[in-house]
């Protein structure tokens, strides 16, 4: 396949692309069988006319076009591969020349928003905010008490139920007098409190004794299992059966050697301080790696015109909605959960869309600028979570890659990663504080920002 790339202003290219015949008439040969078993043709099943006699019977013209619906995409992104264009946005997509007969290439041409050039400006020893991996004591202890509650006996008392009590009961629910899906079980303990069930469930029963019938008004959540019974109104019949009340072990050594592997409340304490110290510092870490790249970025110059970022916002909506339909739901009524439209949720990710694009420029720059390679060994070395994944190796992951022309993809992905590496292991942490207060001192730099085309030099 041949490709000719035109730069264009705004961050956009213009591709032109051949199709090599030989790829054409394949898709038209593909066409033509998926068209075939939507025919029937005398003297042939439903399906199994031949490709040819499908042409013959509706055109050559007619199933190229079919074959253009189905192969565009295909060839749009061998065009992207081919041509090293990484785009942003869907594409403008044309037919430049469409073949009159088999054994004839075809032309196509698009635009299409591409990722902006950044001047870089400093990005190696950058002072960048950075926090203590601090775990307060009072956090340590919460998780004591959580601990401690996951081995508190139950005991039945005579008296309603309260936050923090658990309730023992059977109950069955009811639209309209039908049962509901999933809606009924026995000798069920409910905490009190707890947010178990379906909202308003649990507030319904607080104040129940042993042996109460009770009914439970409830509105079942739009994510309820039965999607045919999402939002509907249900009535829940409740037996109350028991109140128990949690009886919380002694604080001490004992409860530690009975709910832990450690002998003493203290060990406890110490193994839970440096499990949280370690997340923690792994957050601390991964926003020092950001905060250290958004320097670079704002040491830099990268021109983002308006219409790439939208173009940038609307594929990061694009990608939510291919998760959501993965799951098996419909874009529009997780639009109608959010009370919100699609321009509205395009809109709000604008923000965050033009930041991703200024971050990826500079990256880019710098690994230009370093003259940054990515070996045969890091390229497998990345592909190891994947390989696993897919139960192959990564070695033959990469091969399947380099066969496809996707190999690229990840070289590009590695070299960008060894430029955050880069960024990061050069800057040098200051205090939050420190960093916070260098934020709000007026700079030249910031009153022209503020000012515009007012501020003029020695107005400093």
């Amino acid at each position: 396949m041949q490709t000719a790339v035109t730069e264009l202003p705004g961050s956009r290219v213009r591709v032109e692309v051949e199709v090599p015949a030989s790829d054409v008439d394949r898709g038209v040969q593909r066409a033509a069988r998926g068209l075939a078993r939507e025919m029937r043709m005398p003297g042939f099943r439903k399906g199994k006319a031949p490709p040819a006699l499908v042409i013959q019977r509706l055109g050559y013209g007619a199933v190229l076009e079919e074959a253009i619906r189905d192969s565009l995409p295909e060839w749009y992104e061998r065009a992207l591969l081919g041509s090293g264009v990484s785009p942003v946005g869907s594409p403008d997509v044309e037919i430049a020349s469409a073949p009159q007969a088999e054994g004839e290439p075809l032309g196509f041409k698009f635009e299409v928003g591409v990722r902006p050039e950044a001047k870089l400006g400093e990005y190696r020893g950058l002072e960048v905010g950075r926090a203590e991996a601090e775990v307060p004591d009072d956090v340590v202890e919460r998780e004591v008490e959580r601990i401690r509650a996951s081995v508190a006996r139950l005991e039945p008392v005579e008296r309603p139920g309260g936050e923090g009590d658990v309730l023992l009961i059977d109950f069955e629910g009811s639209i309209d007098g039908e049962p509901v899906e999933g809606g009924k079980a026995a000798d069920y303990l409910l905490e009190l409190g707890a947010g178990q069930l379906i909202e308003g469930f649990e507030e319904q029963l607080t104040g129940a004794t042993a042996g109460e019938e009770r009914q439970a008004r409830v509105t079942l959540p739009d994510d309820y299992h039965a999607e045919q019974l999402a939002g509907a109104e249900a009535v829940f019949a409740v037996s109350v059966k028991e109140v128990r009340e949690k009886v919380l072990p002694e604080l001490g050594d004992d409860f530690v050697a009975e709910a832990s592997e450690f002998d003493t409340l203290e060990e406890l304490r110490g193994d839970i301080r440096e499990k949280l110290s370690e997340a923690v510092g792994q957050r601390i870490e991964q926003d020092f790696r950001v905060a250290a790249i958004d320097a670079a970025v704002e040491a830099a110059t990268v021109a983002v015109s308006d219409d790439l970022v939208a173009a940038r916002a609307a594929e990061r909506w694009e990608q939510v909605e291919r998760q959501i339909a993965a799951r098996g739901m419909d874009s529009a009524a997780y639009l109608q959960m959010q009370g919100k439209t699609r321009e509205e949720i395009v809109a709000e990710a604008k923000p965050d869309a033009e930041k991703e694009l200024k971050r990826e420029a500079v990256l880019a720059a710098i690994a230009d600028a370093e003259g940054i390679e990515v070996s045969e060994e890091e390229m497998v070395e990345a592909l190891a979570d994947a390989a696993e994944h897919e139960r192959t190796t990564p070695e033959k992951l990469l091969k399947r890659l380099r066969e496809s022309g996707r190999d690229a993809l990840l070289r590009e992905d590695v070299r960008v990663r060894k430029a955050i590496d880069l960024v990061a292991e050069a800057a040098t942490p200051i205090a939050i504080e420190q960093a916070k207060a260098r934020e709000k001192l007026w700079t030249p730099e910031k009153g022209r920002e503020a000012a515009g085309s007012l501020w003029t030099p020695g107005s400093d």
